[in-house]
């Protein structure tokens, strides 16, 4: 007989609508529906997994031989794997299901869309595009310990892009909003114009020289760094394995202590999830405290092989039918009390940095690189000209050391992270002064 020692369902049905524009068309538009589920037993030396589609919740028989084939698949396993006992918790449920929002014909999202893409269409704007997505996610969770969790979530989202060119320089710039429940275009439609400015004004923007300044971060650069630099350095599975530049760090001082960095899944942005892949509800969980290691993320299995007093479980998130995975939710740096106009004054010369186009780190080594939008010199305790080409680098330890002043001012920003799944988070801080930051650039200005 196979050993089965722990077992779980998570059977995830919905649907998604989507709709691109390209340069004044509809490129495409429709919907599709899925329902994946995944079945994973806990054999003797480790995980087996089974994943079903269709899946009947109530046909007991066709889960029973889902169960055996994961239980067979477990027998081939052989990494030690152990899952921490920990309360389930009490679901932050949420109605955010956007039943207007579905309501809403497709012609007619269509329409808004193109208008919204039709704005950005302005002097010296060569190309313009703009995407729509709605997302309808249906979760239903069960255990081997009779324990078991519903939740209905609705996410969208629209995205827009604007080219312009001058004289065989061009540049490009995005805006986009992702929210969990409703999103009303009509709302939204100036930001065709105000996407194609931003990428007009960078035709005129400067490059900057590269090197160690003061640097104030915009809350959307500053919300990056929390995610990629210290969020990935402390999901469990990364601390389990050795590649975290954050791992034994707990209870040492690893910034300075106006820095406290949060995960919070049940808070209402756009990764928010009532509970996790394992089915535990959690609440924030402080990764920094004051400039302190306090508590790594984790799933019930890292926590059983890092520690139980190193984190919280209720951080595990996955793909329709995937393996549960160590992940984000929403994670942001916690505000401070000064004012952007005294952190541009603080920072005295030195440079802000605004926006993100992505970028890279190394947690093992703790190293990152990102990208701007775009910037502003700061001088005299003032911004002057405009730049562009300019990226931050460094090493975490080092950037949250040099914190020195966090504003009032947080704002969280949307989108997806890839980790071999790709899932819905969003990260956020106010705005961040660095008393010295390594800035990349390319120009002589």
């Amino acid at each position: 007989m196979d050993t089965i020692r722990y077992y779980d369902i998570r059977y995830v049905r919905g649907n998604s609508t989507t709709i691109t524009v390209e340069n004044g068309d509809v490129e495409s538009a429709g919907s599709n529906f899925f329902g994946k589920a995944l079945i994973r037993v806990l054999g003797e030396h480790g995980w087996g997994y089974y994943t079903a589609s269709p899946f009947d919740p109530d046909n007991s028989k066709a889960k029973q031989e889902y169960i055996s084939r994961a239980a067979r698949a477990a027998k081939l396993a052989n990494v030690s794997a152990e899952i921490a006992d920990v309360p389930y918790g009490s679901p932050r449920s949420w109605s955010c299901s956007a039943a207007e929002q579905a309501a809403i014909p497709l012609e007619e999202k269509a329409a808004l869309l193109l208008q919204m893409e039709g704005r950005a269409k302005i002097s010296e704007v060569v190309s313009t595009s703009a995407r729509y997505a709605e997302q309808y996610h249906d979760v239903w969770f069960e255990d081997c310990n009779g324990y078991s969790a519903k939740s209905s979530t609705c996410r969208t989202l629209f995205t827009i892009s604007a080219v312009a060119a001058r004289s065989g320089n061009m540049q490009m710039n995005y805006e986009q909003e992702a929210v969990v429940g409703p999103l009303n275009l009509k709302e939204y439609l100036d930001c065709g114009e105000k996407c194609a400015k931003r990428a007009v004004e960078l035709l005129d923007a400067s490059a900057v020289s590269g090197g160690r300044m003061p640097a104030v971060l915009d809350p959307a650069i500053g919300g990056v760094f929390a995610h990629e630099a210290v969020g990935h350095a402390s999901e469990g599975d990364a601390v389990r394995d050795g590649v975290s530049v954050l791992a034994g760090k707990l209870g040492t001082s690893v910034g300075s202590p106006l820095v406290t960095i949060i995960d919070d899944p049940s808070m209402h942005g756009y990764g928010y999830e009532p509970f996790d892949a394992e089915g535990i509800a959690c609440g924030p969980t402080e990764l920094i405290r004051e400039g302190i290691m306090n508590a790594y993320m984790h799933s019930r299995e890292t926590l059983a092989a890092v520690g139980l007093e190193t984190g919280d479980a209720g951080h595990a998130r996955a793909e329709p039918g995937m393996q549960p995975l160590v992940r984000m939710s929403n994670t942001y740096i916690k505000e401070g009390d000064s004012s952007y106009d005294e952190i541009i004054a603080e920072c005295k010369n030195g440079i802000l940095l605004i926006g993100s186009r992505g970028g890279q780190v190394d947690p093992g080594r703790g190293a990152f690189q990102f990208n701007a939008k775009y910037g502003y010199k700061i001088v005299n305790g003032e911004t002057a000209g405009m730049i562009r080409d300019v990226s931050l680098s460094g090493d975490i330890l080092s950037v949250l050391h040099n914190i020195a002043l966090c504003g009032n001012d947080r704002k969280m920003s949307s989108g997806m992270c890839g980790k071999g799944q790709s899932v819905p988070v969003s990260d956020g801080a106010p705005h961040v002064y660095l008393t010295e930051a390594m800035v990349g650039g390319s120009g002589n200005a």
